[in-house]
Order: structure tokens, then C-alpha cells, then sequence
């Protein structure tokens, strides 16, 4: 199964919201990074992203965006696709 990685900080609504949508698919663990925690991690994650906004989630190796991406992936039904949505 993928892993999912979210960059997140304990405050972000969008970050809770992302991590409910994920819960409610089946994802049953998400490495949560806190850049609110870990400011090198903030640095790291515009590096991979090019972004500096929370949440940024990545199912596996892929980047997905934020939670308005997440939501858009969920509504055209791509986790209904095989291991496309799956980190179970």
C-alpha cells in the first residue's frame, strides 16, 4: 500500500479537514510532518512542492497538492481507483 505523507501544523483547518477526507477513504495512517514543529521541514517540504501553504500531501511518491487538490481527486472519484487512493 502507499504511504501518505502530509506536511501539516496543529492550527490549519484545511490540514484537519484533508486528514478526515483521507480517514474517511480507508487511509488508515498518514505520516503527519509538523512544519510548525520542525521550521527545517517547512523548508524541505517548498523545496519538494514549490509551495509554502499546509497541507501538502503525497500518496507515495506522488504529489497530490493541498486539500481544494485532495477534495477535486476525491470528487472525480480517482480513490476509487485501484492503489491510486489506497495507503491502507
Amino acid at each position: 500500500m502507499n504511504l501518505v505523507r502530509m506536511y501539516t501544523t496543529q492550527t490549519c483547518p484545511y490540514c484537519h479537514r484533508a486528514k478526515a477526507l483521507l480517514l474517511q477513504r480507508g487511509v488508515r495512517h498518514i505520516d503527519e510532518v509538523r512544519v510548525d514543529l520542525e521550521p527545517a521541514q517547512r523548508a524541505h517540504m517548498k523545496q519538494l512542492t514549490g509551495r509554502h501553504t499546509v497541507p501538502q500531501i503525497f500518496i507515495g511518491a506522488t504529489h497530490v497538492g493541498g486539500c481544494d487538490d485532495l477534495i477535486d481527486l476525491d470528487r472525480r472519484g480517482v480513490h476509487r481507483q485501484p492503489r491510486r487512493f489506497d495507503a491502507g
